[in-house]
């Protein structure tokens, strides 16, 4: 019982070394962030995409907050690798060597999904809604007067989604390898996580068909890939469960 009980005690030590880590270099991150949040600010204003665009404080306080939301998303950004490292090497102690070499291989591939997702939704979905609705207010005579807090706000709720949104094949590959999943049981919610993703969807983009496809599409080829990750996973756990039991047996 005493045993148990220190091994929570390390547990909960363990999970508090990390979390102060994670809080410090995010803390750090921030302290750039403020430097680097005003030129990218002033970039974002001068893309195709905005710089025909009047952006206008509709609120003294709006300068201000787009400048610290960028800064704490900056900070993010370059923190998401330290928190997946610190996540990983919270759960590798319980985890044979081979397994942290394979979970720690998660890290530089999540890194590149959270990329791709924030490129794909910038540089494909949100020109495609800028120009539709710049279009649609053309045709229905609207003048358009923009904020710059709501114009920042439409952008985030764009592109930090999909950074999220496309590390389901990793979160996926590793629940397969914990055992907590299967490729079957993906299977079998498919239809149910279809539904899900089109609620995400409808949540994320315009009540417009074509942005609503342009968004959902994707999210259904991730969770299609992701099924196909959790089978090699399964197959490639399932083998080393084999290989671990047969050598139990030979060294009894």
């Amino acid at each position: 019982m005493l045993d148990r009980e220190m091994s929570v005690y390390d547990h909960i030590g363990e999970l508090r070394k990390r979390i102060i880590i994670t809080a410090s270099f995010f803390f750090v991150s921030a302290i750039g962030g403020f430097f680097l949040a005003e030129p990218i600010i002033v970039y974002l204003q001068q893309t195709d995409e905005a710089k025909e665009l009047t952006m206008n404080a509709f609120r003294m306080t709006d300068p201000i907050k787009i400048f610290m939301q960028f800064a704490f998303l900056i900070a993010f950004i370059i923190t998401f690798p330290v928190t997946l490292y610190q996540l990983w090497a919270f759960i590798s102690p319980g985890l044979l060597e081979k397994e942290r070499r394979v979970t720690l291989s998660y890290i530089p591939i999540s890194i590149f999904l959270f990329l791709s997702g924030l490129a794909f939704s910038y540089f494909i979905l949100f020109p495609f809604v800028v120009d539709f609705m710049g279009r649609l207010a053309d045709r229905l005579e609207i003048n358009q007067v923009i904020g710059i807090n709501e114009y920042f706000q439409f952008l985030f709720q764009l592109t930090l989604p999909f950074g999220l949104l496309f590390q389901m094949p990793v979160i996926v590959m590793f629940l397969t390898r914990l055992g907590l999943i299967t490729p079957s049981f993906l299977v079998e919610i498919r239809k149910f996580a279809y539904f899900g993703l089109l609620v995400v969807g409808g949540l994320i983009t315009p009540p417009e068909l074509i942005s609503h496809l342009m968004v959902t599409v994707p999210l259904f080829l991730l969770y299609e890939i992701s099924i196909v990750i959790s089978r090699v996973s399964y197959r490639k756990a399932q083998k080393a469960a084999a290989l671990m039991e047969q050598e139990e047996k030979m060294n009894n």
